[in-house]
Protein backbone atom coordinates (compact mmCIF):
# COMPACT_ATOMS: atom_id res chain seq x y z
CA UNK A 1 0.00 0.00 0.00
CA UNK A 2 1.57 3.34 -0.86
CA UNK A 3 0.43 6.49 0.73
CA UNK A 4 1.25 10.24 0.09
CA UNK A 5 0.55 13.14 2.40
CA UNK A 6 -0.20 16.58 0.73
CA UNK A 7 -0.74 19.48 2.42
CA UNK A 8 0.19 23.10 1.87
CA UNK A 9 1.87 23.67 4.87
CA UNK A 10 5.32 21.58 4.96
CA UNK A 11 5.81 21.48 8.78
CA UNK A 12 2.17 19.99 9.13
CA UNK A 13 2.79 17.97 6.08
CA UNK A 14 5.94 16.47 8.28
CA UNK A 15 3.36 16.19 11.49
CA UNK A 16 0.87 13.85 9.36
CA UNK A 17 3.43 11.82 7.44
CA UNK A 18 5.46 10.96 10.78
CA UNK A 19 1.67 9.82 12.64
CA UNK A 20 0.61 8.05 9.53
CA UNK A 21 3.80 6.35 9.30
CA UNK A 22 3.66 5.18 12.92
CA UNK A 23 -0.27 3.93 12.45
CA UNK A 24 0.43 2.03 8.84
CA UNK A 25 3.89 0.79 9.54
CA UNK A 26 3.69 -1.68 7.03
CA UNK A 27 2.26 0.99 4.18
CA UNK A 28 5.26 3.18 1.71
CA UNK A 29 4.88 6.91 2.63
CA UNK A 30 6.62 9.99 1.32
CA UNK A 31 5.20 13.90 1.40
CA UNK A 32 4.02 14.38 -2.46
CA UNK A 33 6.13 16.88 -4.26
CA UNK A 34 5.84 17.59 -8.36
CA UNK A 35 8.68 15.17 -8.90
CA UNK A 36 7.45 12.52 -6.69
CA UNK A 37 7.87 9.48 -9.22
CA UNK A 38 5.04 7.18 -8.53
CA UNK A 39 1.38 6.54 -8.18
CA UNK A 40 -0.04 6.15 -4.69
CA UNK A 41 -3.00 4.16 -3.58
CA UNK A 42 -4.49 6.69 -1.64
CA UNK A 43 -3.42 10.31 -0.47
CA UNK A 44 -4.04 11.97 2.59
CA UNK A 45 -3.99 16.07 3.14
CA UNK A 46 -5.60 19.30 2.50
CA UNK A 47 -5.98 21.44 -0.18
CA UNK A 48 -4.31 19.46 -3.09
CA UNK A 49 -2.78 21.50 -6.05
CA UNK A 50 -4.89 20.81 -9.62
CA UNK A 51 -1.35 19.80 -10.32
CA UNK A 52 -1.71 17.02 -7.91
CA UNK A 53 -4.91 15.06 -9.03
CA UNK A 54 -3.66 15.63 -12.46
CA UNK A 55 -0.63 13.70 -12.00
CA UNK A 56 -2.32 11.17 -9.13
CA UNK A 57 -4.35 9.45 -11.70
CA UNK A 58 -4.17 5.88 -9.41
CA UNK A 59 -5.61 7.20 -6.31
CA UNK A 60 -8.18 4.86 -4.87
CA UNK A 61 -9.31 6.97 -1.94
CA UNK A 62 -7.95 10.77 -0.81
CA UNK A 63 -8.56 11.25 3.03
CA UNK A 64 -9.65 14.96 4.00
CA UNK A 65 -7.27 16.28 6.92
CA UNK A 66 -10.14 18.42 7.41
CA UNK A 67 -13.89 18.48 7.80
CA UNK A 68 -15.01 20.76 5.36
CA UNK A 69 -14.73 19.04 1.88
CA UNK A 70 -15.90 21.90 -0.67
CA UNK A 71 -12.27 23.55 -1.39
CA UNK A 72 -11.58 19.56 -2.26
CA UNK A 73 -14.41 19.31 -4.46
CA UNK A 74 -13.93 22.69 -6.30
CA UNK A 75 -10.67 21.22 -7.85
CA UNK A 76 -10.90 21.57 -11.60
CA UNK A 77 -8.82 17.89 -11.63
CA UNK A 78 -10.27 16.21 -9.27
CA UNK A 79 -11.46 12.52 -10.52
CA UNK A 80 -15.43 12.85 -10.78
CA UNK A 81 -15.16 8.85 -9.16
CA UNK A 82 -12.91 9.50 -6.94
CA UNK A 83 -13.93 8.75 -2.87
CA UNK A 84 -13.54 11.78 -0.91
CA UNK A 85 -13.37 10.37 3.24
CA UNK A 86 -13.35 13.83 5.54
CA UNK A 87 -12.44 13.82 9.18
CA UNK A 88 -15.13 13.74 12.14
CA UNK A 89 -14.50 15.52 14.90
CA UNK A 90 -10.77 14.01 15.72
CA UNK A 91 -10.97 16.65 18.49
CA UNK A 92 -12.52 19.77 16.99
CA UNK A 93 -15.85 18.91 18.94
CA UNK A 94 -14.53 20.13 22.40
CA UNK A 95 -13.28 23.36 20.50
CA UNK A 96 -16.01 23.82 19.04
CA UNK A 97 -18.46 23.10 22.07
CA UNK A 98 -16.37 25.37 24.11
CA UNK A 99 -16.25 28.36 21.21
CA UNK A 100 -20.08 28.59 21.09
CA UNK A 101 -20.78 27.96 25.29
CA UNK A 102 -18.65 31.30 25.70
CA UNK A 103 -20.25 32.94 23.34
CA UNK A 104 -23.46 32.51 24.44
CA UNK A 105 -22.42 32.85 28.06
CA UNK A 106 -21.22 36.27 27.05
CA UNK A 107 -25.08 37.02 26.25
CA UNK A 108 -26.44 35.16 29.28
CA UNK A 109 -24.30 36.43 31.90
CA UNK A 110 -25.01 39.79 30.62
CA UNK A 111 -21.01 40.18 30.25
CA UNK A 112 -21.47 43.11 27.34
CA UNK A 113 -23.67 45.25 29.50
CA UNK A 114 -21.50 44.88 32.53
CA UNK A 115 -18.27 45.89 30.75
CA UNK A 116 -20.19 48.89 29.73
CA UNK A 117 -21.33 49.89 33.26
CA UNK A 118 -17.67 49.23 34.04
CA UNK A 119 -16.33 51.82 31.80
CA UNK A 120 -19.04 54.15 33.22
CA UNK A 121 -18.24 53.53 36.85
CA UNK A 122 -21.66 52.24 37.27
CA UNK A 123 -22.45 50.08 40.26
CA UNK A 124 -25.76 48.00 39.30
CA UNK A 125 -26.72 44.43 39.39
CA UNK A 126 -28.82 43.34 36.06
CA UNK A 127 -31.98 40.83 36.37
CA UNK A 128 -30.41 37.46 35.32
CA UNK A 129 -32.12 35.54 32.71
CA UNK A 130 -33.91 32.35 32.91
CA UNK A 131 -32.02 29.54 30.55
CA UNK A 132 -35.85 28.15 29.71
CA UNK A 133 -36.53 31.15 28.02
CA UNK A 134 -33.11 30.80 25.90
CA UNK A 135 -33.69 28.04 23.51
CA UNK A 136 -30.22 27.05 21.53
CA UNK A 137 -30.83 26.01 17.11
CA UNK A 138 -28.21 23.93 15.82
CA UNK A 139 -28.42 24.31 12.13
CA UNK A 140 -25.85 20.82 11.13
CA UNK A 141 -26.69 18.26 13.54
CA UNK A 142 -23.97 16.01 12.81
CA UNK A 143 -20.80 14.55 14.52
CA UNK A 144 -20.00 18.59 15.84
CA UNK A 145 -23.73 19.35 15.88
CA UNK A 146 -24.17 16.93 18.64
CA UNK A 147 -21.50 17.37 20.39
CA UNK A 148 -22.16 21.34 20.68
CA UNK A 149 -25.85 20.67 21.64
CA UNK A 150 -24.98 17.75 24.52
CA UNK A 151 -22.47 20.75 26.10
CA UNK A 152 -25.53 23.16 25.95
CA UNK A 153 -28.04 20.69 27.04
CA UNK A 154 -25.87 19.93 30.03
CA UNK A 155 -25.91 23.24 31.33
CA UNK A 156 -29.83 23.21 31.22
CA UNK A 157 -30.19 25.09 28.00
CA UNK A 158 -33.47 23.51 25.63
CA UNK A 159 -31.69 22.72 22.92
CA UNK A 160 -32.83 21.25 19.21
CA UNK A 161 -31.92 21.13 15.97
CA UNK A 162 -32.32 21.33 12.10
CA UNK A 163 -30.93 18.48 9.51
CA UNK A 164 -31.68 17.73 5.80
CA UNK A 165 -32.87 14.48 7.24
CA UNK A 166 -33.86 13.61 10.64
CA UNK A 167 -31.70 11.33 12.26
CA UNK A 168 -33.54 7.95 14.00
CA UNK A 169 -31.15 8.34 17.12
CA UNK A 170 -31.35 12.23 17.23
CA UNK A 171 -30.96 12.81 21.13
CA UNK A 172 -33.09 16.13 21.00
CA UNK A 173 -35.78 17.13 19.20
CA UNK A 174 -34.62 17.82 15.42
CA UNK A 175 -36.35 19.86 12.81
CA UNK A 176 -35.59 18.40 9.34
CA UNK A 177 -36.33 19.00 5.38
CA UNK A 178 -37.69 15.22 5.56
CA UNK A 179 -39.53 12.97 9.29
CA UNK A 180 -38.32 15.62 11.59
CA UNK A 181 -40.33 17.34 14.07
CA UNK A 182 -41.35 20.61 11.85
CA UNK A 183 -40.17 23.06 8.47
CA UNK A 184 -37.42 25.48 8.55
CA UNK A 185 -39.66 27.85 9.83
CA UNK A 186 -40.67 26.20 12.68
CA UNK A 187 -37.13 25.70 13.65
CA UNK A 188 -35.66 29.31 13.21
CA UNK A 189 -39.28 30.59 14.94
CA UNK A 190 -38.49 28.34 18.50
CA UNK A 191 -34.59 29.64 18.43
CA UNK A 192 -33.35 32.55 20.16
CA UNK A 193 -29.63 31.48 19.56
CA UNK A 194 -29.11 30.31 16.01
CA UNK A 195 -25.48 28.67 15.55
CA UNK A 196 -24.57 27.58 12.27
CA UNK A 197 -22.66 23.97 12.05
CA UNK A 198 -23.43 23.10 8.47
CA UNK A 199 -21.25 22.51 5.58
CA UNK A 200 -21.20 24.84 2.47
CA UNK A 201 -23.01 23.29 -0.23
CA UNK A 202 -24.91 24.99 -2.78
CA UNK A 203 -28.38 24.32 -0.94
CA UNK A 204 -26.77 26.27 2.25
CA UNK A 205 -25.08 29.16 0.39
CA UNK A 206 -26.95 31.90 1.17
CA UNK A 207 -29.46 30.44 3.21
CA UNK A 208 -29.42 32.87 6.37
CA UNK A 209 -31.04 36.20 4.36
CA UNK A 210 -33.00 38.26 5.25
CA UNK A 211 -36.25 36.34 4.84
CA UNK A 212 -34.78 33.71 6.72
CA UNK A 213 -33.00 35.92 9.38
CA UNK A 214 -36.46 37.60 9.80
CA UNK A 215 -38.32 34.59 11.20
CA UNK A 216 -35.68 34.27 14.32
CA UNK A 217 -37.69 36.09 17.13
CA UNK A 218 -36.87 39.51 18.03
CA UNK A 219 -33.44 39.81 20.15
CA UNK A 220 -32.52 36.41 19.01
CA UNK A 221 -28.30 35.82 18.43
CA UNK A 222 -26.43 34.06 15.83
CA UNK A 223 -23.38 32.55 15.97
CA UNK A 224 -21.19 31.61 12.95
CA UNK A 225 -18.73 28.98 13.20
CA UNK A 226 -19.18 26.88 9.81
CA UNK A 227 -18.55 28.96 6.64
CA UNK A 228 -19.15 32.52 5.90
CA UNK A 229 -21.45 31.50 2.59
CA UNK A 230 -23.79 30.70 4.51
CA UNK A 231 -24.45 33.75 5.96
CA UNK A 232 -25.49 37.00 3.83
CA UNK A 233 -23.19 39.79 5.64
CA UNK A 234 -25.55 42.36 4.47
CA UNK A 235 -29.13 40.85 5.47
CA UNK A 236 -27.42 40.08 9.09
CA UNK A 237 -26.10 43.78 9.56
CA UNK A 238 -29.92 44.73 8.54
CA UNK A 239 -31.10 43.12 10.76
CA UNK A 240 -28.72 44.05 13.97
CA UNK A 241 -29.14 47.78 13.04
CA UNK A 242 -32.66 47.37 13.27
CA UNK A 243 -32.59 45.76 16.61
CA UNK A 244 -34.71 42.70 15.59
CA UNK A 245 -31.45 40.34 15.89
CA UNK A 246 -29.04 41.00 19.23
CA UNK A 247 -26.02 39.87 18.59
CA UNK A 248 -23.79 37.89 16.69
CA UNK A 249 -20.50 35.78 17.40
CA UNK A 250 -18.45 35.50 13.87
CA UNK A 251 -16.01 33.08 13.31
CA UNK A 252 -15.61 32.36 9.74
CA UNK A 253 -16.26 34.77 6.78
CA UNK A 254 -17.25 34.74 3.06
CA UNK A 255 -13.59 36.31 2.83
CA UNK A 256 -10.93 35.33 4.61
CA UNK A 257 -8.76 37.35 6.27
CA UNK A 258 -11.69 39.93 6.69
CA UNK A 259 -10.87 43.18 5.00
CA UNK A 260 -10.16 45.73 7.05
CA UNK A 261 -13.12 48.05 5.62
CA UNK A 262 -15.59 45.75 6.33
CA UNK A 263 -17.95 47.03 8.74
CA UNK A 264 -17.93 43.77 11.22
CA UNK A 265 -14.86 45.07 12.90
CA UNK A 266 -16.24 47.97 14.07
CA UNK A 267 -19.99 46.83 14.47
CA UNK A 268 -21.41 47.12 18.33
CA UNK A 269 -23.29 43.74 18.44
CA UNK A 270 -20.79 41.91 16.38
CA UNK A 271 -18.05 39.64 18.02
CA UNK A 272 -15.32 38.45 16.13
CA UNK A 273 -12.69 35.58 15.89
CA UNK A 274 -10.11 34.61 13.15
CA UNK A 275 -11.46 31.33 12.21
CA UNK A 276 -10.16 29.56 15.34
CA UNK A 277 -13.54 27.97 16.91
CA UNK A 278 -12.21 24.48 16.18
CA UNK A 279 -8.52 23.69 15.31
CA UNK A 280 -7.72 20.63 13.30
CA UNK A 281 -5.46 18.43 15.60
CA UNK A 282 -2.71 16.79 14.03
CA UNK A 283 -1.99 13.57 16.07
CA UNK A 284 -5.89 12.82 16.44
CA UNK A 285 -6.68 13.47 12.55
CA UNK A 286 -3.85 11.52 11.55
CA UNK A 287 -4.93 8.23 13.51
CA UNK A 288 -8.29 8.67 12.72
CA UNK A 289 -7.17 9.26 9.30
CA UNK A 290 -5.03 5.91 9.41
CA UNK A 291 -8.27 3.83 10.50
CA UNK A 292 -9.89 5.00 8.09
CA UNK A 293 -7.55 3.99 5.43
CA UNK A 294 -7.26 0.58 7.07
CA UNK A 295 -10.53 -0.23 6.44
CA UNK A 296 -10.76 1.32 3.00
CA UNK A 297 -8.27 -0.93 2.11
CA UNK A 298 -9.79 -3.77 3.82
CA UNK A 299 -12.65 -3.30 1.64
CA UNK A 300 -14.84 -2.03 5.01
CA UNK A 301 -17.41 0.25 5.40
CA UNK A 302 -15.75 3.70 6.32
CA UNK A 303 -17.80 6.27 7.64
CA UNK A 304 -17.11 10.15 6.42
CA UNK A 305 -17.30 8.95 2.73
CA UNK A 306 -18.79 12.33 0.88
CA UNK A 307 -21.69 12.54 -1.16
CA UNK A 308 -20.67 14.97 -3.92
CA UNK A 309 -24.66 15.42 -4.27
CA UNK A 310 -24.70 16.88 -1.23
CA UNK A 311 -21.21 18.82 -1.02
CA UNK A 312 -20.14 16.61 2.12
Amino acid sequence: MRVVVVHPNPDTARELLAVLSAELPDADMAIWSPDYAHQADYAAGWLPSAEFFAQQHSLRGFFSAWAGVERILASSTLPMTLPIIRLEDAGMGAHMSDYCVTAVMQWVRRRDEYEQQQRERIWRQLPPHDLAEWPVGLFGFGVLGRRVAAAFDVLGFPVHGYARTAPADAPFPCYAETGGAGDFGAFLRATRVLILLAPLTPQTQDRFNRETLAQLPRGAYVVNVARGGLLVDEALLELLDNDHLAGAALDVFRQEPLPPEHPFWAHPKVRMTPHVAAVTLIVPSARQIAGKIRRFHAGEPVSGLVDRTRGY
